[in-house]
């Protein structure tokens, strides 16, 4: 095993650790025990993670003689939605977890966002653990105790600010993840250098290619995307201001998640991907950046063979009156003007709430025009 990375929370009370390295499954009994009033933990994971590695799981637990209940629920977006939180509230409550007793979420962004919640209302809330088994949970969803589901309405309109008591990264699971897994997670790892952090876009650009096959290099990744959310949520924990600059491409993202009906025609962090180009395009037409500043973002993305733009997105498309009115279900619109994430350079990202709607107009007309 190599070394682990810790990365604190601090949320007062509240604070947790975020634990990164590889092998860190084979140790979760090791690492939990000491939370645990008594041997027992609930494990809620999905059906693509079980059969791969819910055994080497409970292994680790069975190790420190800690016994084990597990439910694994169907896996993609559609589980996170009323009938499979119910299903997992009534489980849970079939298996008598108490409010002193840990559940563990084990799976991606779906199930770390479904279990939380479970967790939150669960007998008025109960401890949880992530351990994220995709590259977009550990530098993202798992971190910060946004949990919640999606409804008719819309994505994560129902849920609850709950902290996990602990986070376990296991970079080496991210071998088995299917390549455009893994780089739908690029999406967000690159996210956070464009927001914040000029030097490690900087090196993205350099070593991004080398993630995948080189553990070293993806374990400074990961870590250094979770130092910045954590000390992003420390700062404002529930999105009173400046945790807000995590949405990122997010308003583009979202419209065009809708647009596609949730599906495999684009996952999250292609759609944070493209949403983060156009975002960039949007702060150059507006004067805010230089021409070369959307050019780079693209290229990168490009280089790592990832969707840069709208046309990259299979299938039809509403048009871009259509896609706007979605945004506009997305983010509050006053007067005409839509709420961005918008960027003086790579690196300088800022909350804007006077975008004018036809400047967006414009952008997502090109970019429609484009396909």
């Amino acid at each position: 095993m190599t070394g682990v990375d810790v990365v604190p929370v601090a949320l007062g009370a509240r604070s947790y650790e975020v634990r990164i390295g590889a092998g860190l499954i084979g140790r979760a009994g090791q690492e939990i025990a000491p939370m645990l009033r008594r041997k027992r933990v609930a494990i809620v994971t999905d059906e693509t993670v079980a059969p791969l590695h819910l055994a080497a799981l409970e292994a680790a637990f069975a190790a420190e003689g800690i016994a084990t209940v597990s439910l694994a629920l169907p896996a993609g977006e559609s589980t996170k939605g009323w009938p499979q939180f119910a299903r997992c509230v009534e489980w849970l409550l079939e298996q008598k977890v108490e409010r002193r007793d840990v559940v563990v979420a084990f799976g991606g962004g779906v199930i770390g966002d479904l279990v939380g919640f479970a967790s939150a209302v669960l007998r008025r809330g109960v401890r949880f653990v992530q351990i994220p088994t995709t590259l977009l949970a550990q530098v993202d969803s798992s971190v910060g105790g946004k949990t919640g589901i999606n409804t008719a309405q819309g994505k994560n309109l129902v849920g609850a600010f709950h902290q996990p008591s602990l986070v376990l990264a296991d970079i080496g699971i991210l071998e088995s993840l299917p390549k455009r897994d893994f780089l739908a997670g690029y999406g967000e790892v690159v996210k956070y250098g464009l927001l914040g952090d000029a030097a490690f876009f900087d090196w993205l650009e350099v070593n991004g290619p080398e993630l995948a096959p080189d553990r070293t290099k993806r374990q400074y990744a990961v870590r250094r995307s979770v130092e910045m959310k954590a000390d992003i949520v420390s700062r404002d924990e529930t999105e009173e201001g400046d945790r807000a600059l995590l949405n990122l491409g997010h308003t583009f993202c979202h419209a065009l998640e809708k647009a596609t009906g949730y599906s495999d025609r684009l996952l999250h962090g292609e759609g944070v991907a493209i949403g983060c180009a156009l975002a960039f395009e949007l702060s150059q037409r507006l004067g805010l950046c230089s021409q070369e500043a959307p050019s780079r973002v693209r290229a990168h993305l490009r280089s790592m063979g990832m969707k840069v733009d709208v046309a990259d997105i299979p299938g039809e498309l509403p048009g871009p009156e259509a896609l706007l009115e979605l945004m506009g279900q997305d983010k509050k619109v006053q007067d005409g003007k839509l709420r961005f994430i918008l960027a003086r350079g790579i690196g300088e990202a800022f909350v804007a709430d006077d975008v004018p709607s036809d400047k967006v107009l414009d952008v997502l007309t090109n970019a429609i025009a484009a396909r």
